[in-house]
């Protein structure tokens, strides 16, 4: 996870999660400590981006699950953004988050990405 204060001062944090889950658990526990240290910092104001639509989503309301321990934290997300003037929660494609992508990976002990070298052919 990457936060940004108003100043432009980052925080840059990876964590490898104590027990195993999906990746909609990882997502919504990684969004719970954003609403935590957020609020911790002292924001008022919070914009979020977020490449976990699923996500965004269920704490947003506009999809639902039935799965507990999912629904755990979206309850608790939900109560963390009472803590806030205003939230905007904005999904952004996997491919346009390379700093999340790159955190994450860093928590499940993966190298980074190789950059995909992209060659033009020439006709002849």
């Amino acid at each position: 996870m990457l936060l940004l204060s108003p100043d432009g001062h980052r925080s840059e944090i990876s964590r490898l999660m104590p027990c195993s889950g999906c990746n909609n658990e990882a997502e919504l526990h990684a969004l719970c400590l954003a609403l935590d240290l957020s609020h911790g910092a002292g924001a008022g104001h919070l914009v979020l981006r977020g490449d976990s639509n699923v996500g965004l989503s269920y704490v947003r309301g506009s999809d639902t699950t039935t799965i507990e321990r999912l629904l755990v934290l979206v309850r608790r997300a939900r109560d963390s953004l009472r803590n806030f003037e205003d939230v905007q929660m904005i999904w952004i494609p996997r491919h346009r988050n390379g700093e999340a992508d790159r955190l994450s990976r860093q928590a499940l002990g993966l190298s980074e990405k190789q950059q995909k070298i992209v060659r033009s052919r020439r006709r002849t």
